[in-house]
């Protein structure tokens, strides 16, 4: 996407002892600064948060302290570095290319989304929706992820050569997709609104599926999302309690393939290889191909619909705004 950051330093230094702060913004540090436009490769020697409804576009700036994005509040970042952590309120977003996150990434309820690219990043949490009427989105593309994502709201996506380090578990998510990436741990989607697909990717440990009404796709020829092939899987694999269709395809399971009370019963392909066997109700594969469905393809388009104009009204906003006064 198109980056508009102003590449002007910031002359002055604005903080404000955190006993000023009490019920405004979060602070570890004795200091904190506010973040409103645009700002350079400066360093930021405390943390850094960015007010209610306000943007903050930085390029090659080092914070070392913590980051709180306010709710409604805008935090994009190219080429940083934060020590900390980074706290997402309600409606809030955040952005990081090319970056490093030290610590953990925590969305609030309700809060908008955050988009990771070639980024790199410690555990990320996504809170329940609970009654706000946002729905967050995580994306997560040409990233690693030292830690685990645990993502209980939103759209979940880990892309293009992700790493994650830990576990991978979402519950009550719109859907958890895992494309071309790497899951160091046991990936967990319970409860997804609609579905799992997951193609070309390798998770070490044991994969649960279970009460996902949209359907679960492990690997090509299903009806959720087009795949150029299917994954591995290191330890057991069970999808059970799923409406919508189960398909198995081209996949290799170092363990047992457990596929009970789904609704219709789970297609598995003979092209699989299981170590262990299957177990539960299965059938095999209609003689023509299952046909590509649209509703992920299009539900995906949305959210990079949703992340790109949420990224151009910040970077908009934010280069309005001047420079930052970091």
């Amino acid at each position: 996407m198109p980056r508009r950051i102003a590449a002007t330093l910031a002359t002055v230094t604005a903080t404000v002892t955190a006993g000023v702060l009490i019920g405004a913004a979060p602070a570890s540090a004795d200091l904190v600064t506010y973040c409103i436009g645009t700002g350079g490769a400066v360093t930021v020697p405390n943390d850094l948060y960015v007010p209610p409804n306000e943007s903050c576009d930085l390029a090659g700036t080092t914070i070392t302290g913590n980051v709180s994005v306010a709710a409604g509040a805008n935090l994009v970042v190219a080429g940083g570095r934060i020590n900390g952590e980074v706290r997402v309120a309600a409606n809030g977003y955040f952005d990081a290319s090319e970056s490093t996150v030290g610590g953990a990434v925590v969305v609030a309820a309700g809060g908008y989304g955050v988009y990771l690219r070639d980024a790199h990043s410690g555990t990320i949490t996504v809170r329940p929706k609970g009654s706000a009427t946002v729905d967050t989105f995580l994306f997560v593309e040409d990233s690693t992820v030292s830690g685990s994502v645990a993502a209980n709201a939103g759209e979940v996506r880990l892309d293009r050569n992700t790493q994650v380090e830990g576990s991978v578990s979402s519950s009550g998510s719109y859907y958890t997709d895992v494309h071309d990436s790497f899951v160091d741990g046991t990936l967990s989607v319970l409860n997804s609104a609609t579905g799992s697909v997951v193609c070309g990717s390798a998770v070490r440990g044991r994969t649960t599926f279970a009460g996902n009404l949209g359907g679960v796709q492990l690997g090509p020829n299903g009806t959720l999302d087009g795949c150029a092939s299917g994954g591995y899987f290191g330890r057991d694999v069970s999808i059970t309690n799923t409406t919508g269709g189960v398909t198995v395809d081209d996949n290799i399971i170092d363990g047992v393939l457990t596929v009970q009370s789904n609704t219709p019963a789970a297609t598995v392909a003979p092209n699989n290889r299981i170590r262990g066997g299957v177990t539960g109700d299965a059938v095999a594969p209609a003689a023509a191909k299952q046909q590509r469905g649209t509703s992920m393809r299009n539900r995906g388009e949305a959210g990079e619909e949703r992340a790109a104009a949420r990224l151009d009204a910040a970077e908009t906003q934010a280069e309005a705004a001047g420079p930052a006064r970091l």
